[in-house]
């Protein structure tokens, strides 16, 4: 009976959501209140039912309801309960439903957190968002039924795929699909400001939390994605350049990018243009991601690999919204004639700097992502564009932003003087180079690369504590530093981050070690500084798995470090073995093995690798995460501080 109700719930939202779209629409254009009004309460009811539909499916899923179609091919009786609960969003239907349940949450905030916008923008923004809804409702309810009923129910189900059987994967989706189906919220009020042909400083200001929040899920989502890829898929990367990678990592360039856009339209009224294309295209990239990842055309170790006409249906919305959000750009472009002039030298120019980089290294992603597959279609040629490619394409971009960031951070607005700017920073750049230099004595027979990396890194980071600092004046206190406003901390932080991670990222990739041989049991071996001994190999069953786990002594020294247990592991329902790799994090390295094959001479095959800075990476993510919310939490950029300055009556008549 649950599952009957949530089916009937989800085709309840559709329905509201197709008139949402509507009736608000003509309330703003014709300026009747009453009609308006009807996109609060209907937004709200739309997420209540959603969010019923998809606890019935997690209810079907944590009691084995094998009768679910979903159920029987993604859980197992026997599997863990966190799993049971993942199971339900790690495929292609569960997982559709919940992008539909983020898209209706953002729209019930928006009607929540609303109060201050204009009637008729916020009516027009929740009928947009509300349109997003009305199609992917009916991409799930007529090609993806997560409530698909099987005559007969089997005895158990064929368990979830074991590579998604992990913690990490467990949470990575919902953060993922937060920051993708939240970039929609942007689209929302791009498209919504078209309609109502007015983009200003109020506009700039009510666009940037929501990109904001976007911005620090799928910068969460995309560390945790990167952080399972380290420690679960056994291969010692972070990062792997897959096409699932990059679906995600194309729309986090974007809203970067428009994050630092909104901000010229706020405090300048400049960029309005490029502002709202930023706005349309980065959730365009996000349909883009959902088409990649579900379409088929594109193999990845996580993708959901379904039938084309899945894709052909992904692909018609995204047509559709994108399409018709560029052609009414088009018609709307007298509308976003900029106000604000600014000269060559300003941070108004150091901020568009920024976003051809951030544009550009989208483009090159995109690019390397999209190639293989043109290549089959157009010219019947089967190509493999790997990491070589986007290491060397990807990264001039990245070494050139990360070079203007300090400098364009303490330009003045509309008229600066670069030298001035320049020689404020003149210790933090000193400070960097002598790192950078030390680094390359210190190192010999070895690339550039770290001490480059390290230089980028001290340079973005010093800059953005020398940025906060000049911000308490010329008698700067530590007691005036801490009353400095949210967003502020929020700019330091995040771009501390960002020098953290280039950094951890060029050091690793410089001076990691990498050991592969046949270990003999009771034989010690060297890799680097440590002294590994293979003490035995057992067999042991877990609670839905058999594994093969070794005890791997580890020494430095002579001093006793630990006892690591590398695993393979076999799934017997699901018939797919894993690879578990056994890892002994510190702060300065990790030291990472992993188990192989038995030989025929009795030994195993132990891959070592010593991996410096590697907690680095996910720590500077989690700093421009926590950059983030640090600036969500500052009340001037909250939605209703700016809408309070708007008019009260709206917008003038188009």
């Amino acid at each position: 009976m649950v599952i009957e109700l949530g089916h009937f719930a989800l085709i309840l939202a559709f329905f509201v959501a197709i008139v949402q779209s509507v009736v608000p629409l003509i309330g703003a254009s014709k300026r009747w209140a009453g009609w308006m009004a009807f996109a609060e309460p209907a937004a709200i009811s739309q997420f209540l039912l959603t969010a019923f539909s998809f606890g019935a499916l997690v209810w079907a899923f944590t009691t084995s309801d094998f009768s679910l179609r979903i159920v029987v091919e993604n859980s197992h009786s026997a599997k863990p309960m966190i799993y049971k609960i993942s199971g339900t969003w790690g495929n292609h239907e569960g997982s559709m439903l919940l992008w539909v349940l983020i898209v209706t949450l953002f729209g019930a905030m928006a009607a929540f957190f609303g109060a201050g916008l204009p009637p008729t923008l916020k009516a027009r923004v929740l009928a947009v968002q509300s349109a997003v809804a009305v199609a992917f409702f009916a991409f799930i309810l007529f090609t993806s039924n997560p409530f698909d009923r099987l005559a007969i129910a089997p005895f158990d189900g064929r368990d979830l795929n074991p590579l998604l059987q992990d913690p990490g994967l467990a949470f990575h989706p919902p953060f993922l699909y937060l920051g993708y189906v939240g970039l929609s919220m942007a689209f929302s009020f791009a498209v919504a400001a078209l309609i109502e042909g007015r983009i200003d400083a109020a506009w700039g200001r009510w666009v940037r939390p929501w990109t904001l929040a976007a911005w620090v899920f799928l910068t969460i989502g995309i560390a945790l994605g990167s952080w399972w890829a380290y420690y679960e898929l056994g291969w010692g990367g972070f990062w792997f350049w897959d096409p699932v990678e990059n679906a995600s990592f194309m729309p986090w360039l974007l809203a970067a990018a428009l994050l630092h856009s909104a901000i010229v339209v706020e405090k300048r009224e400049a960029l309005k243009s490029w502002t709202i294309l930023l706005a349309i295209i980065a959730f365009g990239f996000s349909l883009i991601g959902t088409f990649i990842v579900r379409s088929g055309l594109l193999t990845s170790v996580h993708a959901f690999a379904t039938d084309p006409e899945r894709g052909v249906f992904i692909l018609l919305i995204l047509v559709f919204f994108i399409g018709g959000a560029l052609t009414l750009f088009a018609a709307r472009a007298q509308a976003m004639e900029a106000k604000g002039v600014f000269g060559m030298v300003s941070r108004e120019s150091a901020l568009v700097v920024n976003n051809v980089l951030l544009a550009v290294s989208c483009f090159v992603v995109f690019v390397g992502t999209m190639w293989p597959m043109v290549a089959e279609m157009m010219f019947d040629r089967k190509l493999s564009v790997g990491p070589p490619f986007f290491n060397a394409a990807f990264t001039p971009f990245m070494v050139l932003l990360g070079l203007v960031l300090p400098v364009g951070a303490m330009l003045p607005w509309k008229r600066g003087k670069l030298g001035k700017t320049a020689w404020s920073l003149r210790y933090a750049f000193v400070l960097a180079v002598a790192l950078g230099v030390l680094v390359w004595a210190m190192q010999t027979g070895r690339s550039a690369l770290g001490p480059i990396g390290l230089f980028l890194g001290a340079w973005i980071t010093f800059g953005a504590v020398l940025d906060l600092w000049s911000r308490t004046g010329r008698n700067g206190s530590l007691k005036r530093l801490f009353r400095l406003p949210g967003a502020d901390w929020g700019k330091a932080v995040a771009h501390t981050g960002l020098g953290v991670t280039i950094f951890a990222i060029a050091g690793l990739t410089a001076w990691e070690v990498e050991d592969i041989r046949v270990a003999q049991p009771g034989q010690p071996f060297e890799v680097g500084q440590f002294t590994l001994t293979l003490e035995d190999v057992n067999r042991v069953q877990g609670p839905n798995y058999f594994s093969t786990m070794a005890d791997v002594k580890v020494e430095t020294n002579g001093r006793m470090i630990g006892t690591l247990h590398p695993e393979k592991r076999d799934y017997p329902v699901a018939r797919m073995p894993t690879t578990e790799a056994a890892i002994d994090y510190r702060i300065m390295r990790d030291l990472y093995v992993v188990i192989g094959d038995q030989q025929a001479d009795g030994g195993w095959v132990l891959r070592t690798y010593i991996k410096p800075f590697a907690n680095w990476i996910w720590a500077g993510c989690l700093m421009m995460a926590l950059g983030g919310v640090l600036s969500l939490c500052d009340r001037r950029f909250r939605v209703a501080a700016g809408a309070r300055k708007a008019p009260s009556a709206g917008v003038p008549a188009e």
